[in-house]
């Protein structure tokens, strides 16, 4: 009776166990999921706050070093947003002009691709309609010569009736609802410049305040919260990330620069339209990886039907700018960043995917960088050893 008595306590607990690792496997599944839906709800509030965070910790070791030289952290602050900003205002500035003439151009192109698209359907069907015509007198020539064609009960096929013409009025319509929608399209984006342009301000104060305030605040929560553990370990572990992921990103942004520039040249040399405003939409494209390639080679499709009409040159653009996406991708990228931020394809378009989805444009910009940062975090803390492996796999 007491080995039963053990037995059924035994398998009691037992069940127990399994009830409570059900019970933390539901609660971890239901915390993950209440944590993506919180990302993608309040996107407006934590995008620029990953960018600002991301930022500032780039510019922070310069803002130290020129603390060595008794410089106070709010002057060197502003002159280093200062000296960020200003470029990046500038060519925008130059690049307003093009920019609204192709906004101009809109609803003229995607007119003239209608009427294009109606004269190939026209076309088509005319040659269609000459095929079938070819095919029914042939039956009847080869029906007048048989022997035996009296003897056919077969009724004769009549021809099939040609496609009833679009009217100028359909045609009229169908143009009318693509300019409309493409007016919608400039008019929401148009819209939505205020806002982008607010969250850009309060990026850059965000920033600013970072740059100033962050540090004492950091020192102050290692040292004196009981959550950090390891003081030494945490100092170590930001510094590492700090080092490693501005490595990474000024990497990048010499090498997506340089692509920029070398587009732009050649396509001024080619005679190619608005050649700076290529050169700088498939440099900030290429900060996304593969995706943004793919996306720059097809908008200059467009600018080549733009310009040289809907002819073999119209690829032209696009081929000029492939071949030179294609020397960048697969030699000069692998060549300057080396294996130390290798991570597999697979998982970048995955995860490009997941934060497009989260948080539109500026999640895929920052995707690449959020997963590096990740990587640097479990190397350095020599936990889950397969995710890194996982996150490294090559073919």
């Amino acid at each position: 009776m007491q080995t039963n008595n053990d037995n059924q306590g035994a398998s009691s607990e037992s069940i127990g166990k399994v009830r409570e690792a059900r019970q933390t496997r539901l609660l971890k599944i239901l915390l993950f999921m209440s944590v993506i839906y919180t990302l993608y709800l309040a996107k407006t509030l934590f995008v620029p706050l990953a960018f600002s965070a991301f930022i500032a910790l780039l510019l922070s070791p310069l803002v130290a070093i020129a603390r060595k030289f008794y410089i106070p952290r709010g002057v060197s602050a502003v002159v280093l947003i200062g000296v960020l900003v200003t470029p990046f205002t500038l060519l925008g500035i130059q690049l307003v002009q093009p920019a609204e003439r192709w906004m101009e151009r809109l609803p003229t192109l995607s007119a003239e691709v209608t009427e294009h698209i109606d004269e190939i359907s026209e076309k088509f069907e005319n040659k269609q309609t000459q095929a079938k015509e070819i095919v029914n007198k042939k039956t009847e020539e080869e029906k007048g010569f048989s022997l035996f064609g009296w003897f056919d009960d077969e009724e004769e096929q009549e021809p099939a009736p040609e496609p009833p013409a679009k009217s100028d009025n359909e045609q009229s319509m169908v143009s009318g609802k693509i300019k409309q929608g493409s007016l919608e399209v400039l008019l929401e984006t148009l819209a939505a410049a205020p806002f982008l342009i607010a969250q850009l301000l309060g990026s850059i104060i965000l920033i600013l305040f970072l740059l100033v305030f962050g540090p004492s605040l950091f020192q102050i929560f290692v040292q004196d919260f009981p959550v950090v553990n390891d003081k030494k370990r945490a100092i170590l572990l930001v510094s590492q990330i700090q080092r490693r992921l501005s490595n990474y990103i000024l990497t990048i942004s010499m090498v997506n620069g340089l692509l920029g520039a070398v587009t732009a040249t050649v396509f001024f040399v080619l005679g190619i339209d608005d050649a700076l405003l290529w050169g700088a939409l498939v440099g900030l494209l290429n900060f996304v990886p593969y995706l943004g390639g793919m996306v720059s080679t097809t908008i200059l499709v467009v600018a080549g039907a733009v310009q040289f009409g809907l002819v073999s040159m119209a690829f032209f653009p696009a081929a000029v700018f492939l071949a030179i996406n294609i020397i960048e991708s697969q030699f000069v990228t692998p060549a300057v960043l080396g294996k130390q931020f290798r991570l597999n394809p697979l998982i970048i378009i995955v995860w490009l995917g997941i934060m497009g989805w989260l948080w539109g444009v500026a999640g895929a910009l920052l995707a690449v960088p959020i997963l590096v940062c990740a990587k640097i975090i479990l190397e350095h803390l020599g936990i889950k050893t397969h995710w890194v492996k996982f996150l490294e796999s090559s073919g």
